[in-house]
């Protein structure tokens, strides 16, 4: 019988590992057996090659909020830094620097992570709608979300934020593609 731990150097052969599983009626040795292959509870499920809405919000607005939190503590670093006074001791020069880092890093992680939950919700209603996932989608989701961000705004800015969210994401994907053919992963 092999031992169940793998590869073991014995240096006495007479020897024998004590096994505190061996008296036991459990299958231990297949227990943690897991498959490797995704499961799926429907065979449609794993058909599909993409993400549920569910997964796609807590994603976009995950990835959003952290990004925006690293960015807006960069910024709060900086402003930080500059706005240190003549006579300023240690500890109130790291108490500047810490507050700033704080405050817009809040800022910049709270309105990014709200135009990744937007984003996230307008695409999974128009891949329901329109039943396919596309670049169509995506550019039509971007251009929602800026017009619904800045919508408090007025309908100028509006139009502005969502011209400018449809050409980000669009310019997002059509990058995503030229990596996909022209850099070799």
């Amino acid at each position: 019988m092999a031992s169940p731990y793998g590869n073991v150097d014995r240096s006495k052969e007479g020897e024998r590992l004590y096994n505190p599983y061996q008296d036991l009626q459990v299958p231990i040795h297949t227990l943690y057996r897991l498959p490797t292959s995704p499961e799926f509870l429907f065979q449609e499920e794993s058909v599909a090659q993409r993400r549920s809405w569910g997964e796609n919000l807590t994603y976009y607005t995950g990835c959003g909020y952290l990004s925006g939190a690293i960015a807006g503590a960069g910024k709060g670093l900086f402003d930080g830094i500059k706005a240190r006074e003549e006579g300023d001791t240690l500890k109130l020069r790291v108490n500047r620097i810490l507050n700033a880092s704080g405050h817009t890093g809040r800022k910049f992680g709270n309105r990014l992570g709200v135009i990744g939950l937007l984003y996230a919700g307008i695409e999974s209603s128009i891949v329901a709608v329109r039943d396919t996932d596309d670049v169509f989608n995506s550019v039509l989701a971007g251009l929602g979300t800026g017009a619904l961000f800045k919508a408090a705004s007025g309908p100028r800015s509006a139009a502005v934020a969502g011209a400018i969210g449809g050409l980000a994401v669009g310019v997002a994907v059509a990058g995503k593609q030229a990596l996909k053919r022209y850099v070799p992963l």
